[in-house]
């Protein structure tokens, strides 16, 4: 059975850093893209970040450009998402999803095929 366990989530003040990780069981990581999308009340999903497990290349949201690091461990078939300087609108429900092609870009959200539970990660002002 595929799964993605995202985990790392919490309450952080304002210029706060977290680390989201996206664990994957049931499927090896290597040859497929990972992304990190959000999901703030109200809103729709968005993409944030993802990246290519085959050669690790990048990509990330404007909003998040400069404050986000991916990067993925393919030997514990972990991908982490580092977050610093946290801001206030970058509080949302975070969720890590696996493509089954190695695309090094950010994808429509029905493009992926497996989705991990998500993580809620608050920043106050």
């Amino acid at each position: 059975e595929v799964q993605l366990q995202a985990s790392g989530g919490g309450l952080v003040q304002s210029g706060g850093s977290l680390r989201l990780s996206c664990t994957a069981s049931g499927f090896i990581f290597d040859g497929y893209a990972i992304g990190w999308f959000r999901q703030a009340p109200g809103k729709e999903r968005e993409g944030v970040s993802c990246i290519r497990n085959t050669d690790d290349t990048t990509d990330y949201a404007d909003s998040v450009k400069g404050r986000f690091t991916i990067s993925s461990d393919n030997a514990k078939n972990t991908v982490y998402l580092q977050m610093n300087n946290l801001k206030p609108e970058d509080t949302a429900v975070y969720y890590c999803a696996a493509l089954t092609w190695a695309i090094a870009t950010i994808r429509p959200l029905d493009e992926y095929d497996y989705w991990g539970q998500g993580t809620q990660v608050t920043v106050s002002s």
